[in-house]
């Protein structure tokens, strides 16, 4: 009985291969337009968190900064004051807050000055005066004299509070030395700037950057989920160990079988 030939493609195969071609083709334009759709709806339902999230007061921070770099014969009075401009803002009464803690802006160090601008902004914030803290946050911002970290959450809190107001080009550049690996704001400006890259239509950059924070120990573990996540919508891989992830996230154990303690694989037998 004859063979068939083993060498060369029929026509067959050639319009079978030409067939498996077109389908890879337009089931890759369907996977980018369910990817682009899905990222639109994300931004839609978690832009304004992603962005909101980010203008929590961190009045706490200003003070320790205020503590650290005083000397102790000014460190009494003025830290009174300031614990008690917090104590109202705990009590929400954020008009007594601002009006005890201008007492600092004109007679206080500039750790303190910076310190209670800072209070001063998040009342304003509170009172729905967003033009009044966005003055003061860059008031600080651009204070020389002020400490680097107070300066550093400034433009963040600046950022924040009229991002929509911003070209994201300057978004980009002003966050520039803070949105990197190992920064202290990392996470804030990171987060912030992927956003702008996403605004100006760069999704590589910001799937880069979402990527990037995913992987970084020092960004706070919510954060590091929604990166991930919105790197994979971008179409970038931020996960480096998948059984690590699984594990960490209670959905394996140890041993990689399923969290409740079934095996992954049934015994065989």
């Amino acid at each position: 009985m004859a063979l068939k030939p083993t060498g060369g493609k029929t026509a067959e195969d050639e319009k079978a291969a030409k067939k498996a071609a077109e389908d890879d083709v337009i089931l890759r334009e369907i996977d980018e337009a369910v990817r682009k759709d899905d990222l639109e709806q994300f931004g839609k339902k978690y832009g304004t968190a992603l962005i909101g999230g980010l203008a929590v007061v961190l009045l706490g921070f200003g003070g320790y900064l205020f503590w650290d770099s005083q000397k102790e014969g000014e460190l009494e009075a003025q830290s009174e004051t300031l614990v008690s401009a917090l104590d109202q803002v705990d009590a929400n009464n954020f008009d007594a807050a601002s009006e005890t803690a201008s007492e600092l802006t004109t007679s206080g160090s500039s750790a303190a000055k910076a310190s209670a601008m800072m209070l001063q902004a998040g009342a304003a914030l509170e009172a729905d005066d967003k033009d009044g803290a966005i003055a003061l946050f860059s008031q600080v911002a651009s204070d020389a004299d002020a400490p680097p970290a107070l300066r550093d959450l400034a433009t963040i809190r600046e950022l924040v509070t009229n991002f929509d107001d911003r070209e994201p080009a300057e978004v980009i550049e002003k966050l520039s030395a803070l949105a990197v690996p190992g920064n202290a704001f990392f996470g804030s400006a990171g987060e912030l700037t992927a956003m702008a890259h996403l605004e100006a239509g760069n999704e590589a950059e910001a799937g880069a950057m979402f990527a990037a924070m995913s992987k970084d120990e020092g960004v706070p573990e919510t954060l590091r989920a929604r990166s991930r996540q919105m790197a994979g919508l971008l179409g970038v891989d931020a996960i480096e160990d998948p059984e690590e992830l699984l594990e960490s996230e209670g959905v394996i154990d140890e041993n990689g079988n399923p969290a409740g303690g079934a095996p992954a694989v049934p015994p065989q037998g």
